[in-house]
């Protein structure tokens, strides 16, 4: 036998080595969907609780000015999605509990067209992101409490005619399979 096998117990089972999925620094090596912006918030910890800063305009962060903001919160195990918008970016932050957000990319003009993104947030590892109008997005609730968040869209909800086009959580345009 040499130094490359192992004994055998009846089976031909080898161990499969993990491939890399982050930098030295931490940083995920997956491909974004282009537009997909993701900055992390610094969660400032004391004995009274946590301060975390969501927005700033010093951070140029998106383009557009802050117009309109609005507190989401999803139940756990529920899903919301899938959603598009035409005319408007989400800017997002997960403020409490735990989020699963599946992205794909609708705009065919786009060089990562038809790519999926998973991302995941909770209030341990904060982070403003931003969703770039045509590409579909779901968000889950992964935890066990209510998840709150924040959207900071770049434009103004217009209740008579909402720029939000849904589809079905399990449709034949988004290749994913919501796991149970």
């Amino acid at each position: 036998m040499n130094n490359t096998q192992s004994p055998s117990n009846g089976t031909d089972i080898q161990p499969v080595q993990d491939p890399q999925t982050v930098t030295p620094e931490g940083k995920s090596i997956k491909p974004r969907i282009e537009g997909v912006i993701v900055r992390p918030l610094v969660i400032h910890p004391d004995d009274r609780g946590t301060l975390t800063e969501v927005y700033r305009d010093s951070w140029n962060f998106h383009p557009d000015p802050m117009v309109f903001l609005k507190l989401i919160t999803t139940r756990p195990g529920k899903v919301k999605g899938y959603v598009k918008h035409l005319l408007q970016d989400d800017r997002l932050a997960v403020i409490y509990g735990s989020a699963q957000f599946v992205l794909y990319d609708d705009r065919e003009d786009s060089p990562t067209y038809k790519m999926v993104n998973e991302l995941y947030f909770t209030e341990h590892n904060r982070s403003l992101f931003v969703i770039p109008a045509g590409v579909y997005h779901a968000v889950k609730n992964i935890g066990t409490e209510d998840m709150v968040m924040l959207n900071m869209p770049n434009n103004t909800y217009n209740h008579a005619t909402p720029d939000k086009y849904r589809l079905p959580l399990q449709n034949d345009l988004i290749p994913y399979k919501w796991r149970s």
